[in-house]
């Protein structure tokens, strides 16, 4: 589901949220040795640790510091907003307790409503929703919310007349009409279901895994099957690894349960599809509060895990990630699409032969998808192990079908395989191919480019691509290193020293860039320069096969007019 730009409004309330009350620090008058002093002392300890891991998204040492804090202050207002916000994060039990101590808390406020909801207290729930005012996530949510705490009060028809003016505007039409068209589908009114449904994919060119698995059991239910199975059909056929998720055995259980029966669940998934917006425009944080909200109403849901898993992983929290989608049940229709995300996850702590494993399961258990051995190349790409990778890839190719523009990707990664596993004419096959089908891609018009510099053919077009290269990533020092190389190739050496240089500010840390500024200084005639970059190249892991290459010029010099080998 898509959603427009937020209010900067949500930006304030997220600080709000994560910055607590503006009190003092628990620190005052244990610092002036008053009365508690060890007391403060203790709390300004466990207050300082609770901030840094919740700095660092380590929920579970900052619950445990906050509480402690809190044991020992209980009555400091930061220390409580704080403590409230880490067992929220956490999924402590902790946090509805001292949710009803934070009054004007707006995400305590949300906790304890949907306690409400789940216990069937829709007087109290809406009150809650009513007091929050209309500020921030509220504004965009509220009237969801109000429409399922309606539906539970056994009012239908309020709950569908509190959505129905906003399904007609434009701003969160996706959000309101699939809820409408929810609450509908479960008060057996299916006409007005049906129309909700597509009202909420109308801006949906290409809608969410979720929206369209609502929406399309949506439509069978109204009767019009075949139509929620087209919808599944161009999931399907999307190539995005949620197609995994909706293979025939899946459409069977997606179509005939409804994957929203409450309006705990109606909570959750409004809480989830802004969390994944708020995370595609950069509020991790708020993000992480709106899924953990999800899933105290909605135990096990997998978009919120997933959604969390993903947020932690963007915060470098990959362990926690792994764990966290772990709890999702193995029999979750999404459980493939996980394991896509596990094997990731699995890679980055260096349990590459796990991730391998698991990824050659998928591999075997959907042999039609190209999604799962797609996959295993990027893994074994990245892992230099480029000739398996190749291999992966062309499996991946083959399941494609036909090739078209969207597919640039895939023959630019196994490009990039084949060429660093040897075999140059597939690989320039590939790279032509996908540069065909995405003129504009700076990454294949560097990888390309500099390959030919590389092997002093098609200097001339490999300059030209080079140059539209960094138009399209003026600060991308890679390519301004290919293009400084070609341009030494080519035996414009001053050219080429002004974009190695600008390379080198900017790759500062990369061996291949350092030797071949080595290579144009010395060309220059700037011998001692050279040397000095040579010998930086070497304290920066070069490749193992280009060690005695660098340390020959650094004995030797180097040898020969750079534009000799040149063919053009």
């Amino acid at each position: 589901m898509q959603f427009p730009a937020l209010p900067s409004r949500l930006a304030l309330l997220t600080a709000v949220l994560l910055s607590a009350s503006a009190a003092a620090a628990p620190s005052e008058r244990g610092a002036r040795g008053g009365p508690g002093a060890p007391a403060a002392a203790g709390a300004f300890g466990a207050y300082l640790a609770g901030r840094f891991a919740a700095a660092e998204t380590d929920t579970a040492a900052a619950a445990t510091n906050m509480l402690a804090a809190l044991r020992a202050d209980p009555d400091q207002p930061e220390v409580l907003n704080r403590a409230f916000l880490a067992t929220l994060l956490d999924g402590r039990p902790e946090a509805p307790r001292l949710a009803r101590r934070l009054a004007d808390n707006p995400a305590a406020n949300l906790l304890l409503a949907g306690t409400d909801v789940q216990a069937g207290r829709w007087d109290k729930a809406e009150q809650r929703l009513r007091s929050m005012g209309r500020t921030g996530p509220v504004q965009m949510l509220q009237p969801v919310l109000t429409a399922w705490v309606q539906f539970g009060r056994g009012q239908p028809e309020q709950a569908i007349a509190t959505l129905r003016p906003l399904v007609e505007q434009n701003r969160v039409r996706a959000l309101n009409g699939l809820h409408a068209a929810l609450i509908a589908d479960l008060a057996n009114r299916p006409r007005e279901a049906e129309r909700f449904a597509r009202l909420a994919l109308a801006d949906q060119p290409q809608p969410s895994w979720r929206l369209a698995v609502l929406v399309a059991g949506v439509l069978a239910r109204a009767g019009k099957p075949q139509e929620g199975e087209r919808l599944l059909d161009q999931m399907a056929r999307s190539g995005d690894d949620a197609a995994l998720a909706v293979t025939d055995q899946a459409r069977r259980s997606l179509l005939a349960q409804r994957s929203v029966a409450s309006p705990a669940d109606g909570w959750a998934e409004a809480y989830t599809a802004l969390a994944s917006a708020l995370r595609a425009q950069g509020s991790g944080d708020f993000a992480l509060v709106l899924a953990q909200l999800a899933s105290r109403l909605r135990p096990g849901f997998a978009p919120a895990l997933a959604l969390t898993a993903d947020t932690l992983a963007d915060q470098g929290h990959t362990a926690e990630a792994l764990a966290m989608l772990g709890r999702i049940p193995a029999e979750d229709p999404l459980t493939p699409v996980i394991d896509l995300r596990r094997a990731m996850l699995l890679d980055k702590l260096d349990r590459t032969e796990e991730a391998v494993t698991l990824l050659g399961r998928l591999t075997e258990a959907y042999p039609t998808l190209p999604q799962a051995p797609a996959r295993l190349g990027d893994l074994l790409r990245r892992r230099s192990r480029f000739a398996e990778a190749a291999k992966a890839y062309d499996l991946a190719v083959s399941r494609t079908g036909e090739i078209t523009a969207e597919d640039w990707p895939l023959l630019y990664s196994r490009g990039i395989a084949l060429e660093r596993s040897g075999d140059w004419p597939r690989a320039e096959a590939d790279l032509l191919r996908a540069l065909e089908m995405a003129p504009e891609q700076p990454y294949i018009l560097n990888y390309l480019g500099y390959t030919w510099a590389e092997q002093g053919k098609n200097l001339d077009r490999a300059k030209a691509m080079l140059l539209r290269a960094t138009e399209l990533r003026p600060q991308d020092g890679n390519i301004a290193d290919s293009l400084g190389w070609v341009l030494y190739r080519l035996g414009d050496l001053p050219e080429a020293v002004t974009w190695l240089e600008k390379a080198s500010e900017l790759e500062s840390r990369n061996s291949v860039v350092n030797d071949h500024l080595g290579d144009a200084y010395w060309a220059s005639g700037r011998q001692r320069e050279a040397r000095f970059q040579w010998q930086r190249a070497l304290t920066m892991e070069p490749e193992a096969d280009e060690v005695g290459k660098i340390e020959a010029k650094l004995r030797d010099g180097l040898a020969g007019d750079p534009a000799s080998t040149a063919q053009r």
